[in-house]
């Protein structure tokens, strides 16, 4: 076949086409009419002498020569495109994007906050659009709907870049008139009424059995290795309502470091190290490849990056 004879355009169809896995969607995202898409698909199978999508009871499925074809698809149009478009500085201060960042209560709290501070300085007109990891999945980070997620993960993708923001420890808040503020061993931790927060990941919640300790993250994760459970009475997916929980009821809250450092200035909490040991969390940045070499990304993740330093330095216990 002479590659000169065939329509560029077809591969951007079919990167968008086998993205979407509807016509009707991919018609959409590359504002053309579904006739348009339609004839689209018709010419991609005479090329490929393949059906690519084919109707199923899940919906439309790609064939196996599809799905061969996809990664090779996007890496040529990926090239293409870096080819085709200038490089242009990016310039934060002119620039009015909307970044969206899928991002854990507990970085919203912490690295978040001085995050936009910062940009209210440097690019007044950026937006921030944040997403919890309920709202969205890998696939969406994947193919660059989401910018960024900011989160602890257990694993990642091997297609994703990332980057370690900080590793941090943990911390107990409680009232500065809890009963056991002057005996805080083991025992008497044990013998408190607990607040549970969550340990976010991807995927909508379907709500916390406390039976089922083992998945409970991992404060619980170490207190089963010495044989021993607490007694949690509220579970909840905030750390802030954790913190004033811990502030206002005599109920203890162990989290991470950081977070706790966030009232550090209440006179009314103690922040306590726990009776006992916890592995560090890593708090991660992730991306698609598909940003990472786009300059408004480049910049707003050395930005976050060097947050992060100043943060970590600044919030030691």
């Amino acid at each position: 076949m002479n590659i000169a004879k065939v329509d560029l355009n077809l591969l951007v169809y079919l990167d968008v086409l086998l993205r979407e896995g509807s016509v009707t969607k991919a018609a959409n995202q590359l504002g053309i009419t579904q006739p348009a898409m339609s004839n689209g698909l018709k010419r991609l199978r005479d090329l490929f002498s393949d059906p690519i999508l084919v109707r199923t009871s899940e919906g439309m499925t790609p064939t196996s020569r599809a799905l061969e074809l996809q990664p090779i698809i996007r890496d040529v149009l990926r090239k293409l495109e870096s080819a085709v478009q200038p490089t242009l500085a990016f310039e934060p201060e002119h620039s009015s994007r909307t970044f969206r960042i899928m991002t854990s209560d507990y970085a919203e709290s912490t690295l978040i906050i001085e995050l936009i501070g910062k940009l209210s300085t440097l690019a007044p007109n950026i937006t921030l659009d944040l997403i919890t990891p309920s709202d969205v999945t890998f696939h969406d980070v994947e193919h660059g709907r989401v910018d960024m997620a900011i989160n602890q993960f257990d694993e990642l993708p091997l297609s994703f870049h990332q980057k370690l923001l900080w590793n941090d420890s943990f911390s107990c808040v409680l009232s500065k008139t809890h009963p056991l503020v002057n005996k805080f061993d083991l025992d008497s931790y044990l013998s408190a009424q607990h607040i549970w927060v969550s340990k976010t990941g991807y995927g909508v919640g379907v709500g916390i059995d406390p039976s089922e300790v083992q998945k409970l993250g991992w404060v619980d994760a170490e207190l089963i290795k010495l044989g021993r459970q607490r007694n949690i009475r509220v579970f909840t997916r905030h750390y802030y309502a954790a913190l004033q929980l811990a502030k206002s009821q005599h109920l203890i809250a162990t989290l991470p470091t950081k977070a706790a450092l966030t009232i550090t200035d209440d006179p009314n909490v103690i922040i306590t190290p726990p009776p006992f040991d916890i592995p560090p969390i890593a708090l991660k940045m992730a991306w698609s490849a598909l940003l990472h070499h786009d300059p408004g990304h480049i910049w707003l993740r050395r930005l976050i990056s060097e947050l992060a330093d100043t943060y970590s330095v600044k919030k030691t216990c």
